[in-house]
């Protein structure tokens, strides 16, 4: 038997400029690359407002979880990093508003910054097909 192995695709690819794969698929697991607040186009959404920069978050990560079949319900761990570990309350919010339970397995860190200036919040997901 063959194990699927394959890199998830979208068109446009906001990533493509950094040479990062947007995820990969392998057997009944997608590994997403971190999202961030950037929209297709690759611009920054929400500068300065963290709870807008969650929801574009979110948006991103459904759009890969949806090229590789899947969706919010089938993640399974999430590591969030934040620039300032002052937003973990609003984190907390989101989890609850994004998630259902059983809620995902989830690091949350704090990092001096992102690849972009004025990004907030990063997160890389692990999800079943």
């Amino acid at each position: 038997m063959t194990e699927i192995r394959q890199v998830l695709q979208l068109d446009p690819d906001p990533l493509a400029p950094y040479a990062i794969a947007p995820g990969w698929q392998v057997g009944n697991l997608l590994f997403l690359s971190g999202q961030a607040a950037i929209d297709e186009a690759g611009n920054i959404i929400g500068a300065e407002d963290f709870d807008q920069q969650v929801e574009q978050v979110f948006v991103n990560i459904d759009r890969v979880l949806a090229a590789g079949g899947s969706n919010r319900s089938k993640i399974v761990k999430v590591t969030i990093y934040l620039t300032d570990m002052a937003y973990f309350p609003q984190i907390v919010e989101a989890r609850k508003q994004y998630f259902s339970p059983p809620y995902p397995a989830d690091t949350i860190v704090e990092v001096k910054a992102l690849a972009i200036p004025g990004l907030m919040v990063e997160i890389d997901v692990i999800a079943t097909v």
